[in-house]
């Protein structure tokens, strides 16, 4: 059973005997998964907060049991709401969602924040709205 604290999520706990069982590290063409090859790619580069999507919150107790294994310090993990469209399907490049509008940074982030209902950030630099809604999370850790 692998246990963690998720930043906002709060703990987290999965029996990977029983929910998981074994699961597949290299693919029989020699190709390592994704399970494995992002515990090592972020262990190589010293990442220390790992924020994604609730749609991979069920990967994660693997990926600490991987990094325990190999050695590797286990990093926070702070797992957010997925948008969804009007058809309740995950708003992502693979399912075909336009990509931002970048010409007004802020206004495309203020957007995507409103769906994660956090509050709205205005007349501020981008860098500063990006900490206002990240440092509550990560001040604790």
């Amino acid at each position: 059973t692998i246990d963690f604290e998720d930043l906002v999520l709060g703990k987290q706990s999965q029996d990977l005997n029983r929910e998981v069982g074994d699961f597949v590290l290299r693919r029989r063409d020699g190709v390592f998964t994704y399970q494995l090859a992002v515990v090592v790619d972020d262990a190589k580069q010293s990442i220390n907060h790992i924020v994604r999507g609730v749609d991979l919150l069920n990967n994660t107790a693997r990926q600490i049991h991987l990094q325990g294994i190999l050695g590797y310090a286990t990093p926070s993990y702070l797992h957010l709401p997925v948008v969804l469209d009007e058809h309740g399907e995950k708003l992502s490049k693979q399912n075909g969602a336009q990509a931002l509008n970048l010409a007004d940074p802020l206004a495309a982030l203020n957007a995507a924040a409103k769906l994660l209902g956090l509050p709205p950030q205005v007349n501020t630099l981008v860098v500063e709205a990006l900490h206002a809604w990240i440092d509550p999370w990560t001040s604790s850790t």
